[in-house]
């Protein structure tokens, strides 16, 4: 923040009015005034003496802060202030607002009873502030003589009915102009036609700084390079947004990130349109108009574009296919997240991105995976960071420090909520030396036997439900997300299985295991809809060879079960450890693991296994719903 001691307010002004000058058509007609500024090139006025800011002063019964009363000694009143502002107050027209303008009714009328501080603020200000404005394209400026800053400074708040916001704060009145100079400077940024080029020196020296923060951003620098982007972007420099914009998306900041100017290209839009898109279609419920607000300008190439990559990021078939050293890397990867290996794929991932290359000078990032339904999930704010921090681009640079991995090595995680925050009760599959997509040739039967496209857990169970239209009590077919569990294994895992009913109960270990070893575990201890249970079963070569079911505070065991294994060790005391415990002991026993973040964020392919339960056998009831969809509707 400026401080006053640290500010030269003559300068500043002096190239405020100078730009603004040069900023004007030789041949438009300007107001006698205004015409006068531009040809002395001076928007301000002389300045006041000590005497008038002290009768000033007197008047107003406050001695004002230190950097109003020092601009006052520069300029004893300001014209275009801004854009909206045409006349700010001196010593003789400063006054006390007093509410004129209404606006502390308008906040107190839709401030609840419980508002804070800051919402009382924004009523109050407009009863105690000293008015700056004079004349105004319907904005109002105070100071705030009750909201002061150990420097004596006093805030700033700004309000236009047509912004639709709160009112704005600065910290101080240099902070207010240095703000309103900057808009000056956005206003102007990109001249109409007839208009002439705004060029100064200091445009010329915010777009060496954006060219210079594109190169450090490339060699990792994202930090550096992203303030120097957020400052020209308040000067509305070109560029500034387009590339900035890139950081804050792979940072995981969504909210106002549209790649301005660069999407537009055809150059880069099929790299940036992706991620514009997925953003898009993730909030838009198919109404497709502020896309193509976004796009304005765009020929019809990008917008045909945009269009067919929206179809495909909403039917899920969209796919990242960069060219090069790194398109391969992409396909490595993409293979390794589609069984659930998150880790695996992202390190494939940043192994390859120092060979990316640009699409062009205004590109400084991969960011058409984001959109990928695979590779999209692998994003984190921790991700995004090391991607960013990695010399890319033809580019060198310090590299960064790996980020940690998502998935530990282990099944204890189904027993830790940090973990998870809806796995209650839980099911899964593990098939020794058998590939994710045999599993359903194991365990399912007929049409049955295909993989379904990955999808998330809501978006596979959604789909299973459409158009079915009998719900039996006694058919429990579980709906699972297959991947790899470990070197040697892989997995179908049910999110949320349906009642156990441990009378019924038919364990599909022996399906699973024909040539091979199979485990079942089947775990509702943290159960919300019933009794608390745990059910192991493992089987080898087509036959059971143990198993356990703890339910109704109760063992029942068959077979030979390994001490490692034994469920007195883990359920005996009611040990409010004992499923991370069992959970421990079955990694140990088997070395398996199942992957956490794709089973909770990530998309795997699904498919419908047998029932998990055996028919009703005679006098054992039963009930068959039936849903009427046609009617439903």
């Amino acid at each position: 923040m400026t401080t006053t001691t640290s500010f030269d307010w003559r300068p500043f002004l002096l190239r405020w009015s100078g730009e603004w000058s040069d900023s004007l058509p030789d041949d438009e007609t300007q107001s006698e005034g205004d015409e006068t500024a531009r040809r002395v090139r001076w928007l301000g006025f002389p300045p006041a003496s000590e005497e008038r800011v002290a009768a000033m002063e007197k008047r107003l019964g406050r001695r004002m802060p230190p950097s109003y009363r020092e601009f006052l000694k520069v300029s004893d009143g300001w014209q275009h202030a801004g854009g909206f502002i045409s006349l700010l107050a001196g010593t003789t027209d400063a006054r006390w607002h007093n509410n004129e303008s209404g606006l502390a009714d308008m906040f107190e009328e839709y401030m609840d009873d419980d508002a804070g501080p800051d919402e009382r603020r924004e009523a109050d200000v407009w009863r105690r502030g000293l008015q700056l404005d004079i004349e105004s394209d319907a904005t109002y400026v105070v100071l705030d003589p009750e909201d002061t800053g150990e420097d004596g400074e006093w805030a700033v708040y700004t309000w236009a009915s047509w912004r639709a916001a709160p009112p704005e704060r600065y910290t101080s009145f240099v902070e207010f102009m240095q703000s309103m100079y900057q808009e000056f400077h956005s206003l102007r940024a990109r001249p109409a036609d007839g208009k002439p080029e705004f060029a100064n020196d200091t445009t010329r020296e915010l777009d060496a700084r954006v060219e210079q923060a594109r190169l450090e951003a490339l060699r990792g620098d994202w930090e550096r390079a992203g303030q120097a982007l957020e400052e020209a972007k308040e000067y509305g420099r070109p560029r500034a947004v387009g590339l900035g914009d890139q950081i804050r998306r792979l940072l995981g900041r969504t909210y106002m990130v549209y790649f301005e100017d660069v999407v537009t290209d055809s150059q880069y839009a099929p790299d940036l349109l992706p991620a514009l898109v997925a953003e898009h279609a993730a909030h838009s419920y198919r109404d497709d108009s502020t896309l193509m607000f976004h796009l304005r300008g765009a020929g019809d190439d990008v917008v045909s574009l945009a269009y067919a990559t929206l179809e495909q990021v909403r039917n899920g078939t969209y796919r990242y296919t960069p060219a090069g050293p790194f398109g391969a890397a992409v396909e490595r990867a993409r293979e390794l997240a589609r069984w659930g290996n998150a880790d695996g794929a992202w390190r494939t991932l940043m192994d390859a991105l120092p060979v990316w290359q640009p699409l062009g000078p205004d590109h400084l990032a991969p960011l058409g995976w984001v959109a990928d339904p695979l590779l999209g999930p692998l994003l984190t704010p921790e991700r995004g960071r090391e991607l960013l921090s990695t010399p890319r681009g033809g580019q060198t640079g310090e590299a960064p420090s790996r980020t940690a991995g998502l998935d530990p090595d282990d099944l204890a995680w189904l027993a830790d909520p940090e973990h998870h925050d809806h796995l209650t009760s839980y099911r899964f599959v593990l098939a020794e030396g058998v590939e994710p997509e045999d599993l359903p040739g194991r365990l399912a039967d007929g049409d049955e036997t295909a993989l379904d496209v990955p999808m998330t857990f809501a978006e596979a169970r959604h789909r299973s439900l459409r158009g079915q239209r009998e719900f039996s009590s006694f058919d429990d077919r579980a709906l699972v997300a297959v991947g790899r569990a470990g070197t040697r294994w892989s997995f179908a895992f049910d999110s949320d299985p349906a009642h156990f009913d441990p009378q019924r109960f038919v364990s599909p270990a022996a399906a699973a295991s024909a040539g091979t070893r199979a485990v079942v575990v089947w775990s509702g201890l943290r159960n919300r809809r019933g009794e608390p249970f745990f059910h192991l079963s493992v089987a080898q070569d087509g036959a059971e060879q143990y198993a356990f079911t703890y339910a109704d505070g109760q063992i029942r065991r068959t077979g030979e079960i390994p001490r490692a294994l034994d469920p007195d060790r883990f359920f005996g005391s009611r040990d409010e450890d004992g499923e991370r415990l069992l959970l421990e002991a079955l990694t140990g026993e088997f070395g398996v693991q199942l992957p956490c973040h794709a089973i909770t964020n990530g998309r795997l392919h699904t498919f419908t296994t047998r029932s998990w339960t055996r028919p009703p056998g005679n006098g054992e009831s039963y009930a068959v719903m039936g849903m009427n969809w046609d009617a439903a509707r």
